[in-house]
Formats: structure tokens, C-alpha cells, sequence
């Protein structure tokens, strides 16, 4: 399978800089605001993110996790049984304004899995979406309101975000299958 590297390191850390430039324009001291990561790395973008944004606040907004596997929409039809994660909101979310956070945005169908998972936990005042990564392909109508990057891409190809938390370096990929 051949990979071309479309954001490397230094890249990936001003993409993310940038976008918590623009969740400070939008959201000013970020009073209500919560950063909610989905399993697995948007929980570390959002991380990230929280670091960036305490860095210009002097703190850093609460941070929740999210893992919406029970919520999918394909779970039935998955081989064997799904891995459920842990999810955990540190404060209520009535009221707030939920950034939900998440590494790639592709169909549309996780993030609605996020949306109804997220209801389980109050009912927050708004929900915006974060991706690093937005490769089109939608089969729901859900837009994200902060992207790092727009990479056009066929249903031949997939995008890898490798983090260094996981994966031991920053790095996203777009892979060409055969």
C-alpha cells in the first residue's frame, strides 16, 4: 500500500494551534465551553487542544471523553463482539458549549453515534465539532464547525492519524489501497 505523509509534525502542531486560535475567536475566555474528545485520538486532540487554549487563558477548560461504540449504527453487523471504552464527563454538561473533538471526519456516522451519546449526559446549550482532518464523503448531513485540514480523497483511500500517544509520532497519512 502506498502512503503519502500530508501532515507531518511541525505541521500537525501549528494545525492544531491554529484551530484553538479559532475556538478562542468564537468562544472568547472559554467560561462554558468543554472540550469532549471521541475515543481514541480525538480524545488526544483534544488534549492538545486544552494545552494550546490553557497556554493563552492561564487555564484550561474541562475535558471529557467519549467512546460511542454502543451508539453505532453498525455494531450489530460488526465481526465478533465490540471493544467498549470508557467515557467520562468531569462537570455537567447542562448548559454548556460542547466542543466535541475528533481525529477524521468521513461519513458523518460517528459523530451522530457521539450526538446521541452525548445526550446521555445532559443537555448542553451547544454542540460544535472539531476535526483535524475532513475528507468528504458525507452520508449524513453533519458539517464540522473548526477543521484543520480539508483532503480531498476516493472511496479508495484512507487517512491514518498517527499520534504519538499511541502510534510514537505525529503524522497523518493518506494511503492508497490496491
Amino acid at each position: 500500500m502506498q502512503s503519502t505523509v500530508i501532515l507531518d509534525h511541525d505541521a500537525m502542531g501549528r494545525t492544531i494551534e491554529r484551530l484553538a486560535y479559532q475556538v478562542l475567536e468564537r468562544h472568547g475566555d472559554c467560561s462554558s465551553l468543554m472540550l469532549v474528545g471521541i475515543r481514541r485520538r480525538g480524545v488526544d486532540i483534544a488534549g492538545r487542544l486544552g494545552k494550546v487554549l490553557a497556554d493563552r487563558l492561564g487555564c484550561a477548560p474541562p475535558e471529557g471523553a467519549l467512546d460511542i461504540n454502543l451508539y453505532r449504527d453498525d455494531w450489530t453487523t460488526l465481526s465478533g463482539k465490540p471493544a467498549i471504552g470508557q467515557s467520562s464527563m468531569p462537570c455537567d454538561l447542562e448548559g454548556r458549549d460542547v466542543l466535541l473533538v475528533d481525529d477524521v471526519l468521513f461519513t458523518g456516522r460517528t459523530i451522530r453515534a457521539a450526538l446521541e451519546a452525548l445526550l446521555d449526559y445532559g443537555r448542553p446549550r451547544r454542540v460544535e465539532l472539531l476535526v483535524l482532518i475532513d475528507r468528504g464523503h458525507r452520508e449524513l448531513p453533519i458539517h464540522a464547525d473548526y477543521v484543520g485540514k480539508v483532503v480531498p480523497t476516493s472511496r479508495t483511500e484512507q487517512v491514518d492519524v498517527l499520534l504519538a500517544e499511541h502510534d510514537g509520532c505525529d503524522e497523518v497519512r493518506l494511503s492508497h489501497m490496491a
